[in-house]
This record gives C-alpha cells, structure tokens and sequence, in this order.
C-alpha cells in the first residue's frame, strides 16, 4: 500500500495514499482497534449538514471567505450523496467526546476541498472547524441525525404499517371471535375490534415519538468547549441553527443554554424512551400475531399468516412466524440500547458528557432497525393477514365464558355452576344450564347471543 506523510501537532503520521484523512483520523484509526461497530453513516451525513451550516454561518458573519465557504459546502454536499464513502473508519469505541469523529469529518472535508480547489486553501482547524468545537459540533450531530432518522426512516414505517392495520381492521369490523385474558378464554370480540388495539398502538406510539423530539431541535452549536461560546462570533449559534433547519428543512434551534447542550443528554434519552415504547407495542402485536397463527391444526389457528420459508432442516412442511421473530428480537435489542443510553446520559461531569459515541450508535441502531422491522414484518406478513373464521366460529362457539350473557338472568354464582359443570362433564352450556334448572331450553336460546355481546 501506498502511503503519505499527514501531520498534526504531535507529529508526522502514514495515511494511505488513497485516503482523504488526516493525521488526527489515522492515529485514531490505530489507537481504537475495537469491535466491528463503526460511525453510523446517519452520524456522518448529520456532520455533513452542520460543517455545511457552519460554513454558511461563518460567511454570513464575515468570519469565512466566500470561497473557502463554497468549498467547503460542495465537499459537505458530496458527503451527504455518498460520494466520499469509505473515508470515515472510525470505530464508535474512541474518545467519548467524539473528537476524532469531528477531526475525521474535518480532515475529510479539507482534503477533498483542496483536491477540487487545485491548491490548499482549506485548514482543518482553523476553517472547517471554524467557531465550532468538538463538544458542541458532537451533541450537534447526535440531535440532527437521531431526528433525521425518525422522521425519514421510521415515521414512514410506522405509518405503512398503521394503514395497513386500518385496512384490515375494516375488513374484519364483523368478524366475532373469542377475547382472551391471561391467555385464558374471555368474552366475545370481534376481530376488527382486536386489530384497532394494535393499530392503536402505533398511532399513541406515533404521537409519543414526534412529541419527544422537541429537545432534539435544540443544537449545542455555538456553546464551542465549554458552553461559553468562546472563538464563535456574536449570533454564530443563531445562524448555525437556521442554516443546519434550512438545510433539513426541520426544525432546528440553537439551545437557550449551551452548558445544559454540552454536559447533558437528557433529551436523546427522553426520546429513546418513546423508541421503546413502540419496541413494546411492536412486541405485543408480534406475539399477538404468533399465538392467533399457532397450529396450524394443534395451536390457536385463528389467522392465517403469509408462509415465507421452509420453517425446519428436520420437519418437512414446517412453516414458523419468522417475521414476527425478527421483530420480538429487534424490541429486545432497543430495550437494551434504552438502558445503555439511559445509563450514558447519567454520564456527564462538568462540563462534557463523555459517552455520546455509544449514544448515537445506540439511538441511530434503534430508529433503523424498527424501520427496518416494521416495513419488513408489514410487506411480508400484516399485509397477508386473513382471518381463519371457521376455526373463530369454533373456538367462539366452544368458550366457556359466554356464560357471562347468563348473569343478568341467572345470576354470577348460578353462571359459574354452569360453567364449572360444562367444563368438568364436556357438555354444552346450554346443557349444564338447563339440567342445573336455571334455565329451560326456550329461555336459554333466547338470551344466549354471543353474537351480540361485543
């Protein structure tokens, strides 16, 4: 491999020729050769529009020249289109500040906009960085990239998902079949009914997440190390903050107190809390769906569910709720990056948190992968969701505590003798009522109407 000569202020460092990083990013690159978790590109891209922002803030402020600020947007663009990927290798397990990150983002940009320059007009410091610091470019970075995240990746998802189980909520409005409670049987429902329960859940879930985005709008940038604002110009902060909204096209503010911005993380994990929220609905409405499609001869078999794959190397003909696995295994994954979150953000001494790496790597996991989950779980099973109603009728038909009719004109005692002796004899309700002498015949058919109870 090809090498060239990079230096910083501790010396001489060998970067791959080929590579647009620096000295900063190299010995990072050496000094952190831990685990397989890198950046996340949403963090990278998040760099991008704020280095591209504080280029637009520091011209509109006369700190930056025009050309060194068009440059330094076009190398910021061509990140954000993917054009320079692979020049950012930096493991999530370095430096809690994410220092290197910034450099790594900085030396990048200086490099590249040279390149198109033709002559080095850009400093990684004293340029790119300009009026910024690590401690506030970081935090700045992890607010722009968990929001993006929400609102391009998972909020479309959600959405999908809730329209999808408002079609079949429709479609299955009349559809009357056995509630259960405790996984024991209940009274009537129908399977309308049992869907807009889950289709609930995604809409409050909804709400809960754009609700908790509020204190991600608000960007650390202008509080430079330490929240003073020091080498960052009169009105850099506000500008920033416009520029990265425009930018977005969100709704970005600079932070009324830049030493909260720095040392406290208060709002991701806030936030991160309504990612969990949904991971817990999204488990219940999984293994909903896995016990309705148990079987399918010896289980529930109330739904049937798309068959995706060959479900066993020793069973021929088995078939398995896998995408509901696959969505059960992504909400334990974002409960565990809840508690690593809320575990970092307690982290801040003074005037730095020092865990944000593993924050944004956590968050940003989270947001995809129940994007991800959602879209996958509603193309490849929700959508083929049909409702097994023989088997409904059955089960319906069959349940014991369709007694519950009884109490008005039986009473609650009398309604548990019968089915208690319907249950311990396996005869009917109906026979257990009128051999009890509760009811006759005529009587019992006429108030017995599980149809109507829901």
């Amino acid at each position: 491999m090809d090498y060239r000569i990079e230096h910083d202020t501790m010396g001489e460092v060998a970067v791959p020729a080929d590579r647009l990083w620096g000295a900063q990013t190299q010995r990072s690159y050496e000094n952190f050769p831990i685990g397989e978790e890198k950046m996340p590109d949403d963090l990278i891209r998040a760099f991008a529009v704020l280095k591209r922002a504080c280029a637009a803030a520091n011209a509109r402020l006369g700190k930056l020249d025009e050309k060194r600020s068009t440059l330094i947007q076009t190398a910021c663009q061509d990140i954000l289109e993917g054009k320079l990927a692979g020049h950012f290798p930096l493991s999530v397990w370095q430096t809690g500040s994410g220092t290197q990150t910034n450099m790594n983002l900085n030396e990048v940009i200086a490099n590249y906009g040279n390149s198109l320059a033709g002559e080095k007009l850009l400093h990684p410091n004293d340029h790119v960085n300009m009026s910024q610091s690590s401690n506030d470019t970081f935090p700045t970075a992890l607010h722009i990239s968990a929001v993006t995240a929400v609102h391009q990746r998972l909020l479309p998802a959600l959405d999908a998902m809730t329209a999808c189980l408002a079609r079949l909520e429709e479609e299955n409005r009349d559809v009357v079949k056995t509630g259960r409670t405790h996984l024991q049987d209940a009274v009537p429902i129908t399977f309308g009914q049992e869907i807009s329960g889950w289709r609930s859940m995604l809409d409050h879930a909804r709400t809960m997440i754009v609700s908790s985005l509020d204190g991600l709008y608000e960007l650390a940038l202008g509080g430079t190390a330490v929240g003073t604002g020091l080498n960052a110009p009169a009105g850099f902060a506000e500008a920033a903050a416009e520029e990265a909204a425009n930018l977005t096209d969100l709704p970005f503010r600079t932070a009324d107190n830049k030493f909260h911005a720095l040392t406290a993380k208060d709002a991701l994990a806030f936030s991160h809390g309504a990612l969990k929220a949904l991971a817990a609905n999204l488990m219940k409405i999984a293994n909903d769906v896995r016990w309705l499609a148990s079987g399918p001869r010896d289980g529930l078999g109330e739904i049937f569910i798309p068959e995706n794959e060959p479900g066993s190397s020793i069973m021929p003909g088995k078939v398995n709720p896998t995408q509901c696995e696959a969505v059960t295994m992504v909400a334990v994954q974002v409960m565990g990056n809840d508690a690593t979150i809320g575990i970092a953000a307690s982290q801040g001494n003074f005037q730095l948190n020092v865990f944000m790496p593993v924050m944004a790597y956590n968050f940003l996991q989270s947001a995809r992968l129940l994007a991800e989950s959602i879209l996958s779980f509603n193309d490849r099973c929700a959508v083929g969701i049909r409702a097994n109603r023989e088997k409904m009728h059955d089960n319906l038909y069959n349940s014991l505590m369709l007694v519950t009719a009884l109490n008005p004109h039986i009473g609650y005692e009398n309604a548990a003798k019968t089915a208690k002796k319907a249950y311990k004899e396996n005869i009917s309700l109906k026979e257990a009522c009128v051999q009890l002498g509760f009811l006759t015949e005529e009587e019992f058919d006429k108030v017995f109407h599980p149809e109507e109870m829901v």
